[in-house]
């Protein structure tokens, strides 16, 4: 299953290279600025019935643009981004389908469970999507947050993914160390999420072409991005 995705940043769409993205925008690298706007991408996936594509506010400046696009495709979009438990049932009611949060349930680089469990406790975990984007380091995958700038305390692994799927409907995670440079795949992360992921996953990072999508589905992973 292929799944778009709507990056956005100062209210356009774009494609940033992976950990590029600082907050003084120093050294930040795009492959692509479109001219278009969020909303003509949500109709062009409405269209064509390409269902659960993601919209990501990267960082302030994107909340018109990321409405306009849930207005634009209600119910097939999920919407992620300074998401928390405060202002998620508002992005809801707004169209998204999901919401994806990452850095939030994060503290100190550790996974904090009372925020997690709040937060499913105000919109259910079926309406959850958790970020576990991640770097390698060594041998293995850690979760990143804040831009993908910090490693967190938080190790992939058949564990870890199968303690977090009680509390989400699916995960995303984006090889952060590939993600933009349209160099090819993770191949070994995708081996491993396809191995130890019990619920839907989209994995995301360093697709090139229609070749990488299909090396995402050889090496079984149930989604890829591009």
């Amino acid at each position: 299953m292929f799944r778009p995705c709507i990056d956005l940043h100062d209210g356009k769409v774009k494609q940033i290279v992976g950990g590029s993205l600082k907050d003084d925008g120093a050294g930040l690298r795009t492959n692509f600025v479109s001219e278009r706007p969020a909303s003509w991408f949500a109709e062009l996936y409405r269209r064509d019935d390409l269902k659960g594509g993601h919209v990501i506010k990267l960082g302030p400046g994107n909340d018109d643009a990321a409405r306009a696009a849930l207005a634009a495709y209600p119910g097939g979009l999920h919407l992620g981004g300074g998401v928390d438990a405060e202002n998620a049932t508002s992005w809801l009611e707004a169209g998204a389908s999901h919401v994806i949060v990452t850095s939030w349930v994060f503290r100190d680089g550790q996974l904090d469970w009372e925020r997690l469990k709040r937060l499913v406790a105000v919109i259910g975990k079926e309406r959850l999507v958790l970020d576990l984007s991640c770097r390698k380091r060594g041998a293995d995958y850690i979760v990143v947050t804040d831009r993908w700038q910090k490693f967190t305390e938080l190790t992939l692994s058949q564990e870890t993914l199968a303690r977090l799927a009680e509390f989400c409907d699916e995960f995303l995670i984006h090889a952060a160390d590939v993600e933009g440079l349209c160099r090819g795949i993770d191949s070994e992360l995708v081996g491993k999420l396809g191995e130890w992921t019990p619920i839907p996953t989209t994995y995301a990072g360093g697709a090139k072409s229609l070749a990488d999508l299909e090396e995402v589905t050889r090496v079984s992973v149930a989604a890829g991005s591009i």
